[in-house]
């Protein structure tokens, strides 16, 4: 006989005014059951694990615990004593060194509060680290089932890397709610999907829900394009005749009025228009010989760094390290203290920022845009819309043209930023942590929209799964004075956070320089690691990197292409042939390189 599920939902339904966010739910959670939910901004997936968690009283149906449950849970919001010390909120009165002897509470205390002072008030603890000490104290405990809201938010990639690890490895269940598409799918053997008050449960975990959406979706459209050829055909029929005639039998009006009545109710559907980008010339951001401090920190010493058309380049690097001064320099808000910073004349830039402080949340959706610009020119098409129909194409349809910004929800606000800054007709996009406050299905079009951007895209972001996505090179900055290539992405950035960051020589070496081509891998010396993977990584993921390093491969094969065509058009300009000759030599060590990388991500994959 199977065992008796913790926790049990049947027949609820909750609401809030006139929106039904539930309606008649029965779902169950198992022990060992590690359950993702995923849904819109908005959908109900936090009042769900509210439910769950019997914070909040459903409006009919009935919620059940298993006798003798013990919970876990971590809304959005802490409970934490702001006059209570950090040590002390988290662990209690248990002595240092009690928990100072147990490996687990150590890993815990490390990964979520390695930063943060632990003697210090709770009161005086930032938004993220009062997050990080809430989620730390609940890890501690033993639970049955973990319910978990958000648990990602204020985690860098090596945090969240640690706490899936960490998840999987704990006894009880879990049902978590989170936008990091990499930690549903390596934490998750079962999805919930909240949608139109109903729950779907999909098996595997995000990968797997994707394809499974994927096939229902082709499945109903079968159904759909069935039921209309049948449509149309009683449409047909009931039209034959004279129009006087009223002989026609009862049954086939009434199929007919089935078939119509039939027709599925629509769903808004958001797709992010390409809007014109302003043309961007050969020459996007060079730094030369770039040095930087303040005070007696080093923040970056002789970094050569160039970006190109069509680059795109995601950054990574511990908080502080350095990104945002980096953008900063490179972006020419910051000057260096010494070496050359230079920007393409034709640059027009973009930055996608966490915060929407300069919007006035007074103002309707619809009076904010239409006061920036009336109508706008689509990208590669012709023809222009007007801020009404562009609004609608970002997913801002009936009245929410006319709600005011402060009532939107923060995912939605998040798209009307981007809708903004893309008015502007920018060709060089800053995205800073772009996916906060985004839902999954916004995220997955913001994605499919900036395949096919023609413009530079650099992302500093801690969501793994997007970085992976959007950016065909991954650069860190460790806080040692230099921006290195990392030709494995992020898990060659985790392993260097576990084995120690490569020493710099003694000698006057540069940073890895990029060429001068359209790819952005380094020149001179490499920062590819010589030493063999420690930890086999999944397959799943070496052939991913596989993919990312063929892309970049391809790209250099033509970089090399357009050089001997142009050496062949010099033959005669000695200096301009010398001049090439240097960018093919760095063309050549940057594919020794990633070759290099390339075996070795295949040697995991096999």
């Amino acid at each position: 006989m199977a065992a008796p599920n913790l926790v049990n939902l049947e027949a609820v339904s909750k609401g809030f005014g006139t929106r039904t966010l539930l309606d008649s739910v029965s779902l169950g959670i198992g022990r060992g059951e590690r359950v993702g939910v995923v849904g819109r901004n908005g959908d109900g997936k936090s009042t769900l694990l509210r439910l769950l968690a019997r914070r909040e009283e459903a409006d009919s149906g009935r919620i059940t615990h298993n006798r003798d449950l013990r919970l876990g849970y971590l809304g959005q919001s802490d409970d934490l004593d702001p006059e209570q010390t950090v040590l002390h909120a988290v662990l209690g009165d248990v002595e240092t060194y009690t928990w100072a002897a147990d490996p687990r509470a150590r890993s815990v205390m490390e990964h979520l509060l390695g930063g943060v002072d632990h003697q210090a008030l709770i009161g005086t603890l930032s938004g993220g680290e009062r997050r990080r000490a809430s989620l730390a104290r609940l890890l501690l405990t033993e639970v049955d089932l973990l319910i978990l809201d958000e648990p990602t938010n204020h985690l860098d990639i090596e945090a969240v890397n640690w706490l899936a690890d960490h998840v999987v490895d704990r006894a009880g269940a879990l049902v978590v709610v989170t936008h990091d598409r990499w930690f549903l799918d390596a934490v998750c053997n079962e999805t919930w999907e909240v949608q139109d008050g109903r729950v779907t449960s999909y098996d595997g975990g995000y990968a797997a829900y994707v394809l499974a959406k994927a096939e229902r979706a082709r499945s109903a459209q079968v159904t759909e394009t069935k039921r209309q050829n049948l449509l149309k055909k009683e449409l047909a029929w009931l039209r034959r005749g004279a129009p006087a005639r009223s002989t026609k039998p009862k049954f086939r009006i009434e199929a007919a009025n089935a078939l119509i009545e039939d027709e599925p109710a629509p769903r808004d559907k958001l797709a992010l228009s390409q809007l014109a980008t302003a043309r961007l010339g050969k020459d996007v951001f060079d730094v030369e010989d770039m040095s930087l401090s303040f005070g007696d920190r080093v923040m970056f010493d002789h970094v050569t760094f160039r970006l190109g058309p069509a680059d795109r380049i995601g950054l990574l690097g511990p908080n502080g390290a350095g990104k945002t001064t980096f953008l900063k320099v490179m972006t020419g808000q910051l000057a260096p203290d010494r070496g050359v910073v230079k920007q393409g004349k034709t640059v027009r830039i973009a930055n996608l920022s966490q915060t929407l402080e300069e919007i006035d949340g007074s103002a309707t959706v619809l009076e904010h845009i239409t006061a920036i610009r009336r109508t706008a020119a689509l990208a590669g098409r012709g023809g222009e819309l007007t801020s009404s129909q562009l609004l609608e194409r970002f997913g801002f349809t009936g009245d929410k043209l006319t709600t005011r910004i402060s009532d939107l929800s923060g995912g939605e606000r998040r798209r009307l930023q981007l809708l903004r800054i893309l008015l502007d007709e920018p060709n060089v996009l800053i995205l800073d942590e772009p996916t906060n406050d985004l839902d999954v299905e916004t995220l997955t079009v913001l994605e499919d929209f900036l395949d096919s951007w023609p413009g530079v895209v650099v992302t500093v972001t801690h969501d793994r799964y997007f970085l992976e996505r959007v950016s065909d090179m991954v650069y860190t900055i460790m806080g040692d004075g230099r921006v290195r290539h990392l030709p494995r992405g992020v898990d060659q950035y985790l392993e260097e956070l576990v084995t120690g960051i490569p020493r710099r020589t003694p000698s006057n070496a540069l940073t890895p320089q990029p060429a001068v081509s359209n790819d952005l891998a380094p020149a001179g010396n490499s920062a590819v690691d010589d030493r063999p993977v420690v930890d086999a990584a999944a397959a799943r993921a070496a052939k991913k990197e596989l993919n990312r390093i063929e892309r970049q491969l391809s790209r250099l094969t033509e970089a090399e292409a357009k050089l001997h065509d142009q050496l062949a058009v010099s033959a005669s300009d000695y200096e301009r042939l010398a001049e090439l000759d240097a960018e093919l030599r760095k063309l050549a060590d940057e594919r020794g390189e990633l070759e290099t990388a390339w075996f070795e991500a295949a040697e995991r994959a096999e």
